[in-house]
């Protein structure tokens, strides 16, 4: 009888497992199917675009769209200025990635390990201003950045995400998850602050200073509304707004829209693949306790 029930729960154990593996692959092809045809559309022509049933391969994989997007040879009507954006969005993403590490990583630690009057309320203060919404502050920064002159340069897309709250929180509750006693041993031989957050624990939190350069990353690679706002100047466009000055400019020319948008998405496809086993690691530290 026990036999039975063990072989019974062992089936039913399997076959969940089964049936969950398949809704999950379900679900990962059904996310993948549009980044396909993204894809297979920017070799295309216009019309194969919109042929039905949708043909996946195309009839030649003719790079003719991206030399387009990326005004290369004689082929393109006008530059669009894609490369520029490009350009304009990699140093806008290196400088605030690098920013966002050494700032967050920095006061995550003082939060989390450093002993000062005040420590506590200065943290729930600081961690306040994420209920503001961004939206609401867009006018002001406006007002500020154009005094100073900076309105029209890549300067007030960058100066305000050099510091992150959220990156901040997120290294703070990874520095906690480190054990005093590591950083009395490191006092008693004589090291400093820096020295202990350079040497012990910025190594013990690789992973996490990792993911958090991703998501940096894609914070400020997909930064929309702040750009909108303020840069005023086509040579200082990103990405995200000189690829919705081109949709509006193609209009339904569908196979140049989609070899924008993967040009777009290369650097976040790369990104991804050099650290997503560091990504998950370091979203996922700290969820199973053993």
């Amino acid at each position: 009888m026990i036999k039975n029930k063990i072989v019974y729960t062992a089936t039913h154990q399997k076959a969940s497992r089964i049936i969950v593996t398949v809704l999950m692959a379900a679900f990962a092809i059904g996310m993948v199917i549009p980044f396909i045809w993204m894809l297979s559309s920017s070799f295309k022509t216009a019309s194969e675009v919109m042929q039905l049933p949708i043909k996946w391969i195309p009839n030649s994989f003719d790079l003719r769209n991206y030399k387009i997007v990326w005004n290369i040879g004689d082929l393109a009507p006008r530059d669009y200025q894609f490369a520029n954006a490009y350009i304009n969005s990699i140093v806008v993403a290196v400088i605030t990635v690098v920013s966002t590490l050494l700032t967050s990583s920095l006061a995550g630690y003082a939060f989390a390990k450093m002993e000062f009057r005040g420590r506590n309320i200065l943290f729930l203060i600081y961690l306040a201003t994420m209920m503001i919404p961004s939206s609401v502050t867009l006018i002001p920064k406006f007002v500020i950045f154009e005094q100073i002159g900076f309105i029209g340069t890549l300067l007030p897309i960058i100066i305000p995400r050099m510091v992150s709250v959220t990156g901040t929180f997120f290294m703070r509750q990874h520095y906690m998850e480190i054990p005093n006693e590591i950083k009395e041993a490191a006092i008693v031989d004589g090291a400093g602050e820096f020295k202990i957050w350079l040497r012990v624990m910025l190594p013990m939190t690789k992973p996490a200073f990792a993911s958090l350069g991703v998501l940096a990353f894609l914070w400020n690679w997909n930064n929309y509304d702040e750009a909108l706002v303020f840069l005023t100047r086509s040579e200082c466009y990103t990405i995200p707004i000189a690829l919705n000055n081109f949709i509006e400019e193609v209009s339904t020319q569908y196979n140049l829209i989609m070899a924008a948008a993967v040009s777009a998405l290369i650097p976040v496809f790369i990104v991804f693949v050099l650290f997503q086993k560091q990504l998950i690691v370091g979203l996922t530290a700290g969820a199973v306790k053993g």
